[in-house]
Formats: structure tokens, C-alpha cells, sequence
């Protein structure tokens, strides 16, 4: 049930060869999303429970989900980038279904990243959940 973006981002990931080609991959999404503009950084869009500071500010409009992010961590805010890849335009109802372990496991994430930065990435898809159902 992902979306094309998140699709794009798989296919690009099938055609790399090396986890190292993957990681600069990721590094480079996230240089090319637009940054967040400081006055949505505070602690009410801050998530709780990854090592990095990270913000994630929803912006919803006509019942899709959309977010916009940013971190202090390059490799995170590549993070925000796939994950506004997976999420970005989904219905809010539908938000829910998607199974983010499985989509970000077929990218290899799960045996890639530190614990310290999985932990934060499923802080990062909670959130995402937690404020989709909120204004569902």
C-alpha cells in the first residue's frame, strides 16, 4: 500500500549495491527536502525517543496527511524524508493500514541503522500514526 514516492525510493534502493550506496542515498533525500522553518521547532512538535533532535509538524488538508520535518542529524532527516515519502497524501484514514516495519524492511532499515536510531524511527512513525488518528 505504499505510496509511488515510497515505490521510487524502493526501486532506487533494489538498483544500489551496497549498504553505503543506500546510506548516501537516504543522506541525499534529505538534503533536498525543504527545511523547517525554526518557529515550528518546539517542544510540542518535538518527538520523544530518538537520540537526535527531531520535529514533525502535520499539515493536514482535504482528509490527506502530510508533514513536514527536520532534524540536527543528517542521516535522520533522510529518515523524514523517506518516511514523508511513505505517508505524504495518504488519506487520514488510512494512515493506520500502512505497515511501516514492513515498507522501511524492504529497504533493509531494520539491519542498517543503530538501535538508537530505530528506536527513533519508530518514534517517528508512532507520531505520524498518533497525529493522523487524532484528525481522523
Amino acid at each position: 500500500m505504499a505510496t509511488e514516492a515510497f515505490e521510487e525510493i524502493a526501486e532506487t534502493f533494489d538498483f544500489l549495491d551496497d549498504w553505503e550506496d543506500r546510506y548516501r542515498h537516504v543522506i541525499e533525500l534529505g538534503k533536498a527536502m525543504p527545511p523547517l522553518d525554526d518557529s515550528f521547532k518546539v517542544p510540542a512538535l518535538k518527538v520523544q525517543g530518538c537520540a537526535s533532535q527531531v520535529w514533525l509538524r502535520p499539515v493536514i488538508e482535504d482528509g490527506h496527511f502530510d508533514f513536514q520535518g527536520d532534524s540536527d542529524a543528517m542521516i535522520v532527516r533522510g529518515l523524514i524524508a523517506v518516511l514523508h515519502a511513505l505517508y505524504s497524501g495518504v488519506p487520514l484514514k488510512e494512515v493506520a493500514r500502512i505497515d511501516a516495519p514492513a515498507e522501511l524492511g524492504r529497504l533493509g532499515l531494520n539491519e542498517h541503522l543503530s538501535s538508537q536510531r530505530s528506536n527513533g524511527l519508530r518514534a517517528m512513525v508512532q507520531r505520524i500514526r498518533d497525529e493522523a488518528a487524532s484528525r481522523a
